[in-house]
């Protein structure tokens, strides 16, 4: 049973210094105990410390709640994300990306070391002409210096994969101020729960709710970046010292207090201002005087659900949602490599293992179909390359969502299987894993909530890009004209990407239909190959 103190408390201090769990906190000279960490002591002491060493044996049972009770005043908060209830506008640079990443795959990165003992994660931006230093700090306050290397490898294990949850909620919150590296934002608890569906959750309390929004509202907040940034268009090139991407800048607790006395934890609010980093990337004002970026792209309110819903069962499949919902960003046709996905999935050091050892790698298989069947569920539907992640080493999930929904069509359909030399449900071929090393996945199809997104952010560029799209359209370059023209010329694909500069699989992919040229690449392949632009 948990206890709780009144009103009668003298402040000696003496039971909170004595707490195993660190249940009992203190707020302008208030005690109060919190009731997802208080045990009663089990498993430490014998009987509670609290009442031990209390002088006036001032902690009493926690009873359940009766009647009415005194609450505190709440601050007006920042208006509610997502009032369409689908999606709402976040920072989206390559700053928060690479946090993200950080709060989401953790230990599972590259984390190197610099010269006094401090791990760091580094990102190089455009070919290492620029870079991004990401540290961890055990302090929500001030400018304190990064963790050495046992206490940042603590720390670095203990982030929760929601808190990047959280850093999406505090970056759509940031796209709504003018100038957001100098004005703070104020968000709820409960504005929390609503975001991440935990108001949903019947089987926890709201003392573990709060619990679990304290923890991971703090994180991002640890976490400090330096940056050098190139010249990049009109934006000249600008680096920024090691500072907070977020400031916590307060933490306000709100009680109730009953007939006695004895005050209960009902409710936080959370007061946040954006790092220096916004002033570059989320610059309303200097994009529009080409001095500074303004990059945002939309973060849907199914996404955080779906994260907080999968990341225990399925915790690769909550970093490949996290990760593509920067990647689809870019554009429909990534062509992402499998080894590239499973590295955001599970690591470096756990792939490369599993290259080694025949029953690890097995599992990482296993593992990773379930994963991308868990992102199909989720309407985040993989298009596999025909060429190179052909139908035999798909998923079965895959192929059986091939089957018709009628009852006589699924018959003929498995009558068609069964006479075939390859079945559906034929065991993988040998070497599967070496297959899959070379495999892509052209395209993620995107939930109706991000594609809607995307096409209403296209249709305000709509109008500037017509007479670009127009001449795009007069002298695109099919992939018939280009394998007409070489072959006319008796060039190579190897040759011809030796002519143009590109790569041989550049042009294979050209000539598939996989791939459209950019209008510069166009006028390299014209002059290669002869062909005029009538």
């Amino acid at each position: 049973m948990a206890y709780k103190i009144p009103k009668d408390c003298v402040a000696c201090d003496s039971c909170r210094t004595h707490c195993p769990t660190g249940a009992i906190k203190t707020d302008e000279q208030n005690y109060w105990i919190d009731a997802s960490l208080c045990n009663n002591c089990e498993g430490y002491y014998s009987e509670p410390q609290c009442l031990a060493f209390c002088p006036i044996a001032c902690p009493v049972p926690s009873e359940p709640k009766k009647g009415r009770y005194k609450v505190d005043v709440r601050p007006a908060t920042s208006p509610d994300l997502f009032a369409n209830v689908k999606n709402n506008p976040f920072a989206s640079s390559m700053v928060m990306w690479e946090l993200c990443n950080l709060l989401a795959q953790r230990q599972s990165l590259d984390w190197k070391v610099n010269d006094v003992g401090q791990p760091y994660y580094e990102r190089q931006v455009n070919g290492g002409r620029g870079r991004i230093v990401l540290h961890i700090t055990n302090s929500l306050a001030g400018e304190s210096e990064p963790l050495a290397r046992e206490e940042a490898i603590a720390a670095i294990e203990s982030l929760d994969i929601r808190s990047a949850c959280m850093h999406l909620i505090y970056a759509a919150h940031a796209t709504a101020l003018e100038k957001p590296w100098e004005q703070e934002f104020l968000i709820s608890d409960r504005q929390i729960e609503e975001y991440l569906e935990l108001d949903k959750r019947k089987d926890l309390s709201k003392s573990t709710k709060l619990s679990i929004i304290k923890k991971i509202a703090e994180q991002p907040c640890t976490i400090t970046a330096s940056f050098s940034w190139p010249k990049q268009g009109k934006v000249n090139e600008f680096s920024v010292a090691e500072s907070r991407l977020w400031h916590l800048l307060e933490i306000q607790h709100h009680f109730q207090e009953d007939e006695i006395g004895c005050k209960s934890l009902v409710g936080l609010t959370f007061k946040v201002r954006a790092g220096i980093w916004a002033q570059y990337f989320l610059n309303k004002q200097g994009c529009k005087q080409r001095t500074h970026f303004y990059q945002y792209g939309v973060l849907a309110q199914s996404l955080l659900s779906a994260v907080m819903s999968i990341w225990q069962q399925h915790e690769g499949a909550a970093r490949m949602m996290l990760w593509l919902l920067f990647k689809t960003k870019m554009g429909k046709e990534q062509r992402i490599t499998v080894p590239t996905l499973m590295r955001v999935a599970y690591g470096e050091k756990r792939v490369g293992y599993a290259s080694q050892n025949r029953e690890e790698r097995k599992r990482l298989l296993r593992t990773f179909e379930s994963d991308l069947e868990c992102l199909n569920r989720y309407n985040l539907k993989p298009v596999f390359d025909p060429v190179t992640y052909p139908p035999e080493i798909q998923p079965l999930w895959a192929k059986l969502a091939e089957i018709p929904d009628d009852a006589e069509a699924a018959l003929d359909f498995w009558i068609k299987d069964g006479s075939n030399g390859t079945r559906i449900t034929d065991a993988s071929p040998r070497g599967k894993w070496n297959l899959l090393m070379n495999a892509r996945i052209l395209w993620f199809e995107l939930p109706p909530d991000w594609e809607q997104a995307r096409t209403d952010t296209n249709n305000k560029k709509q109008g500037s890009r017509y007479k670009k799209t127009k001449l795009k359209e007069q002298s695109i370059l099919l992939p018939e004209q280009i394998i007409m023209a070489r072959k006319n010329q008796g060039i190579s694909q190897r040759a011809l990407a030796q002519m143009t500069g590109k790569s041989q699989s550049w042009i294979r992919d050209l000539e598939k239909g996989r791939l459209s040229a950019k209008l510069e690449d166009q006028t390299l392949l014209r002059k290669a190959l002869g062909i005029s632009c009538s």
